[in-house]
């Protein structure tokens, strides 16, 4: 009989610690249960593991790799039927709050920032983040940088999801998610939900931020152009960033007119 592939055998280890993972938590993910339930003997685990910490990992980066998957075709449906990109943010903040309260011990190992940093899956996922607020930017609604709307989300939601996994299941309130996330949109979209530029310097930064987003598609423009560009709009989003700047309706007496 012909030996199993070694990525075969892999890969129902992995499949075989993640049932047990689900079931019975990470203390249940014993060496033991795990080659009893993948029908493979002790030592292979340690050979293609080395711990349970490498097989814990490789547990965690697989669910990921499926939600990413679910989370890709979200984004993919919302952009090919124009849904508003905010309430596609919304959509996004729900399946990753939902994904970490049914999974907690692997969402757990994810977070640790030694294991999280270097996961692939854990990129390609801020990388879905990154093209959503891209719509969002793109239409007009994004106050700050998308790097920076990554972050406070990314932040927000990882703390929501730790918050209540630290309370008894029954006892868990999602109006904390909740209210999480709309402290996060105060900061990072303009309040006007019809996407109107408000008035204020905001308005110049809004507009130089929502350029900003599609610099890099303006074929029009030759890469060494589209390159410029992005540096003047940062300058711009910077400038109009800084604290006390009025812009230039505050500096003309708040006439909002240009002078003859």
């Amino acid at each position: 009989m012909p030996p199993v592939p070694r990525a075969d055998v892999r890969d129902r280890i992995v499949t075989a610690a993640a049932e047990l993972l689900r079931r019975d938590g990470a203390a249940g993910v014993t060496t033991r249960a795990v080659s009893d339930r993948a029908h493979v003997q002790p030592p292979t685990i340690y050979r293609l593991f080395g711990d349970k910490d490498g097989l814990l990992d490789a547990v965690a980066e697989h669910a990921m790799t499926e939600f990413g998957r679910t989370k890709a075709d979200a984004v993919h449906a919302a952009a090919e039927h124009e849904v508003d990109p905010v309430a596609d943010l919304r959509t996004g903040w729900d399946l990753t709050i939902g994904f970490g309260l049914d999974n907690p011990d692997l969402f757990v190992i994810m977070s640790d920032p030694r294991r999280g940093n270097g996961s692939p899956a854990v990129a390609a996922g801020l990388r879905l983040l990154e093209d959503r607020l891209r719509r969002v930017a793109a239409a007009g609604r994004l106050a700050v940088r998308e790097r920076d709307a990554v972050r406070l989300l990314h932040a927000a939601g990882t703390g929501a999801v730790l918050t209540l996994l630290e309370e008894p299941e029954g006892e868990r309130d999602p109006a904390l998610a909740d209210a999480a996330f709309a402290a996060v949109m105060t900061q990072i979209c303009t309040p006007d939900p019809s996407g109107a530029a408000p008035d204020g310097p905001s308005a110049t930064r809004t507009a130089a931020l929502t350029l900003r987003s599609v610099a890099p598609d303006l074929t029009a423009l030759s890469p060494a152009e589209r390159s410029v560009l992005a540096e003047w709009l940062d300058r711009v989003v910077d400038h109009e960033g800084e604290p006390g700047h009025r812009g230039r309706r505050g500096e003309q007496g708040g006439s909002g007119h240009d002078e003859d």
